[in-house]
Parts: structure tokens; C-alpha cells; sequence
């Protein structure tokens, strides 16, 4: 029963992993946006749209793997 929940606990590090990274993607694609532009143009930083994809892909990153390493 042991190695099944083990395999099991892989499959989902690696789904968060590749959703992480998915969402890291599309947070730098979103920055290159014309109206996210003039928004880190005048305030100096992204918009809390792009640090949120930014912020939720790395934690899905690493939880991935955390999961698959463990």
C-alpha cells in the first residue's frame, strides 16, 4: 500500500510542477502585455495580476518538487 501512495504522491509533484511552471510562463508572457508595460512604466512595478501567476507558480513549483523528492 506504501509504494502506491508513494507513486501516487510522484504523479502530483510532477502535475504541480509542470503547472508551476505553466503559470511562471504565463505571468512573464502577460508582462510583455502593452497595457502591463505602461503600468510597470508609471508605477515601477508589475501588476499584482503578474506577481500573483508569479507567486502561485513558484509555490506550485515547489511543492511539486518537494512532493517528487520526498
Amino acid at each position: 500500500m506504501a509504494n502506491g501512495s508513494s507513486s501516487t504522491m510522484k504523479i502530483v509533484g510532477i502535475v504541480l510542477l509542470l503547472v508551476g511552471a505553466g503559470l511562471a510562463f504565463w505571468g512573464y508572457r502577460l508582462s510583455g502585455g502593452f497595457g502591463s508595460q505602461i503600468t510597470q512604466a508609471v508605477t515601477g512595478s508589475p501588476t499584482d495580476k503578474i506577481m500573483a501567476f508569479y507567486i502561485g507558480g513558484a509555490v506550485s513549483a515547489v511543492v511539486g518538487l518537494f512532493l517528487l523528492f520526498k
